[in-house]
């Protein structure tokens, strides 16, 4: 058997695995990985090596900037802050969307959610609202803030990461001209048309869990915490003017929090989301398999082939849009991303497209 052959075969697993989520995504990640090392698609190092990756080890030390902002409470304080001056139902939809919008474009995007949807929920509660109008807009804005910038989500680095494997060259705000104004867009929308079509129920109170009182935190810890923060956001958009890389940027960050107790190295270690670690650095081994062997080219020849000869760049770009769109609906984003990928990208080089532009549309 072919080693272009084993790595579709693993694909193909992959897909279907990550589908019906029987197994861990992190786990058939890894399968992947170490199935195409022991088939010898790949030798160790080289698939170890995904493992660590730069952008796996940003990811790593962002888990641990984040968690210390949702940690010490200052998360919660920054969205009871905004949401407290709306005054009508409409207005704080609007309000809860720009800061969820735009802590989820630095923050992870799941964990902003995670951690205000009991400010929300509360803030329903004390004023009157629906618990079910306002949840609905901060999870969209959520999954739209993600796309500010690269560390927004998971999946975003893996893009990241296959354009700088081609020698292309990406920057800290690089989804940024397409994130942004989607956000905006989906901000106008819930404010203009989408307001009108969010759900009208009575919760039962204490359905969703209550918010955590942090009144015990120092208050120098809350400080810290969004210095810190703010330091390694501002490091990471001026990293070839101060020349430290964004990696080390966030693991300078995270190694400040746990020295100054700000954050505790219990806690730090378990803010570290191991599935998406796994998730990351099998894909990475998967998508090397497929540019080693040719197997993504041969998957983008086919497509191509589909579309006809010399496709239009912009029909490329819509149907790869499409299909991860479709794909998103029965897997999660960041396998879908993953897979999604190096395949686009192959496709983007077969028809001489700009691979930044397939890969901000996959993402």
């Amino acid at each position: 058997m072919s080693q272009t052959t084993i790595a579709l075969l693993f694909l193909a697993f992959a897909i279907v695995s990550f589908i019906l989520e029987k197994i861990p995504l992190g786990l058939t990640a890894t399968i992947c990985a170490l199935g195409l090392t022991l088939t010898g698609v790949l030798d160790a190092s080289t698939t170890f090596a995904q493992y660590v990756n730069s952008n796996v080890i940003l990811c790593v030390g962002m888990f641990v900037v984040g968690q210390a902002l949702f940690e010490t409470g200052m998360a919660n304080k920054i969205g009871g802050i905004v949401t407290k001056f709306a005054k009508t139902e409409k207005t704080l939809v609007i309000a809860i969307m720009v800061i969820v919008g735009v802590m989820s474009g630095f923050l992870s995007n799941t964990g902003t959610a995670a951690v205000l949807i009991p400010v929300v929920c509360g803030i329903a509660d004390e004023s009157g609202y629906s618990r079910s109008r306002l949840l609905m807009p901060l999870v969209f804005a959520a999954a739209l803030g993600g796309n500010l910038s690269i560390i927004g989500a998971p999946g975003n680095l893996i893009g990241v990461n296959a354009l700088q494997e081609m020698g292309l060259p990406t920057s800290f705000f690089m989804y940024a001209p397409v994130g942004v104004p989607m956000l905006i867009l989906g901000i106008i929308y819930f404010a203009c048309l989408g307001y009108r079509f969010l759900p009208k129920k009575t919760e039962t109170v204490g359905a969703v869990q209550t918010q955590t009182d942090f009144s015990n935190v120092p208050k120098w810890k809350q400080t810290v915490s969004l210095a810190v923060l703010i330091a390694v956001i501002i490091a990471m958009i001026f990293e070839d003017e101060i020349g430290v890389s964004i990696q080390l940027s966030s693991c300078i960050g995270a190694v400040i929090l746990v020295v100054t107790k700000v954050i505790d190295e219990k806690t730090a270690l378990k803010s570290i989301d191991l599935e998406v670690v796994l998730l990351f650095g099998g894909s990475l081994a998967l998508a090397k398999a497929l540019d080693v062997t040719g197997a993504g080219n041969l998957i983008a020849d086919k497509i191509v082939g589909f579309l006809g000869t010399s496709p239009d760049p912009m029909i490329l770009l819509l149907v790869i849009f499409i299909v991860t769109c479709t794909m998103t609906n029965f897997m999660s984003n960041t396998a879908t991303t993953a897979l999604m990928v190096p395949i686009a990208v192959s496709l983007a080089n077969n028809v001489g497209a700009d691979p930044r532009a397939v890969v901000i549309a996959t993402v």
